[in-house]
């Protein structure tokens, strides 16, 4: 030890020219310089806690159906994420947001390939009142492919793989981003005043609306609803499925929390921390209120009730997580909870079979969250609420159902009775997800 540290103070003293130099060249940043660096950054880490969302929606999902068809679910998920990623950029980011470059002013964006800032800036005046491009872009293609996922689970143990895929890259690359446009894009619904913060509408209902024109045009699973009765079909893993709900409960900061849009004052970041606990306090919420309603409905807690309840808490608060007070918050995501208790019976009688909940969770409670708005935002009317929630509900049903029912009459979405008794893994993928154990 002696020796090392005569050794370090000469190589210390070596080194400290050098430091100084260093120091020398450095240019302090301007102002600007700082708040684009700081949006930058606080949207490259919400977008990969929105990113770890694709786990939390596997997890869920994979918890959720029948142990026979858990690789599927896996496989769907890996699948629609990448094919997001890549048409997103091909059509959908600026048909999202095309600027100056409008096709039908308000309404139909830009028809072009994404392409990102030069490396380090090289030879371009960057816009420092925002973000950087790739950063945007990031951030935004999580959300596009979180509204492709609601969509997998609502229709998870009897559609075919193949065709499932190609409606997932119709939704990422024209169907979700020509409505947000609407709203994110500077469309016409942001031109009425329309308020989402975060996509109650733009992201949550838009996914639920698709769902349940595919669960509709789809069909339940063989056996859900059989002489007037319902049948439960318990998931595979309820500890896969809570876990997916903590994921996506974290995700969720991400989700709200860089829908703020901007880190560059005390201001904002103030506020982005209001959003977080904002979100934390409504996800709570819908639990607790789920997890009482239960117990007085059923006599019994219970849990999927409860994990559905939290993530209708979230989606609830979604659409403005930062103008609640905490009071306000927690009702909020009570009510997201109740509407989810009542809303999954009401489904079954309409013999409408969504596997996961998807359609109570992200479509009843993101139309309830969009309606709080009015509540607690002096900004947002109540009938431009109203009509924004119309106008995106008619236009996702007519597009979503346009493409289901193109895919059932030429190449089919549903698999054989046959194929759907002895699961998905094995008729579509040819692998089990848990092959020591018997089909359940």
């Amino acid at each position: 030890m002696h020796n090392f540290g005569k050794l370090a103070l000469p190589a210390a003293l070596l080194l400290l020219p050098q430091t100084g130099l260093a120091q020398d060249a450095d240019t302090t940043p301007t102002n600007a310089d700082i708040g684009f660096i700081f949006t930058t950054f606080m949207f490259l880490v919400s977008g990969f806690l929105v990113f770890f969302m694709a786990a939390g929606f596997t997890m869920l999902e994979a918890g959720l159906v029948r142990g026979k068809n858990v690789a599927m679910q896996l496989t769907k998920n890996v699948a629609l994420f990448s094919l997001a990623s890549i048409f997103f950029y091909l059509l959908g980011y600026n048909l999202m947001y095309p600027g100056d470059g409008w096709t039908i002013p308000n309404i139909l964006g830009a028809f072009a390939v994404t392409g990102l800032e030069p490396v380090g800036l090289e030879g371009v005046e960057a816009d420092l009142t925002y973000a950087s491009v790739g950063s945007d872009f990031f951030f935004q293609l999580m959300f596009c492919a979180a509204t492709a996922s609601i969509v997998s689970g609502a229709l998870a143990e009897r559609i075919k793989l193949w065709p499932f895929l190609v409606f997932v890259v119709l939704l990422t690359a024209v169907i979700y981003p020509v409505q947000a446009s609407w709203k994110w894009g500077g469309g016409f619904l942001d031109a009425m005043g329309f308020q989402d913060f975060a996509g109650s509408t733009v992201v949550h209902s838009v996914g639920g609306w698709a769902a349940l024109c595919g669960a509709i045009i789809l069909g339940p699973r063989l056996g859900k609803y059989k002489d007037g009765r319902v049948t439960p079909f318990p998931g595979s893993n309820l500890a896969l499925a809570t876990l997916g709900t903590f994921i996506l409960w974290l995700g969720w900061f991400g989700f709200n929390g860089g829908s703020q849009l901007y880190m560059d004052t005390a201001g904002n970041v103030a506020d982005i921390s209001r959003i977080f606990s904002n979100t934390n306090t409504a996800a709570a919420a819908g639990a607790v209120a789920a997890l009482i309603l239960t117990q007085v409905m059923y006599k019994k807690p219970d849990l999927t009730m409860i994990l559905n309840g939290a993530l209708a808490g979230l989606v609830s608060i979604t659409a403005e997580p930062l103008t609640p007070t905490l009071v306000e918050a927690t009702l909020i995501g009570a009510v997201g909870g109740i509407i989810v208790v009542f809303a999954v019976p009401f489904l079954d009688k309409l013999k409408i079979d969504d596997v996961v909940g998807a359609i109570p969770v992200h479509l009843c409670a993101g139309i309830w969250g969009t309606i709080a708005v009015a509540f607690t935002n002096e900004a947002a009317s109540l009938g431009v609420q109203l009509y924004s929630i119309f106008v995106v509900g008619i236009f996702v049903c007519a597009a979503s159902s346009l493409v289901w029912l193109a895919l059932k009459y030429t190449v089919g979405i549903r698999v054989s009775e046959e194929d759907e008794i002895n699961g998905l893994d094995m008729a579509e993928l040819g692998m089990e997800a848990y092959p020591e154990f018997k089909n359940s």
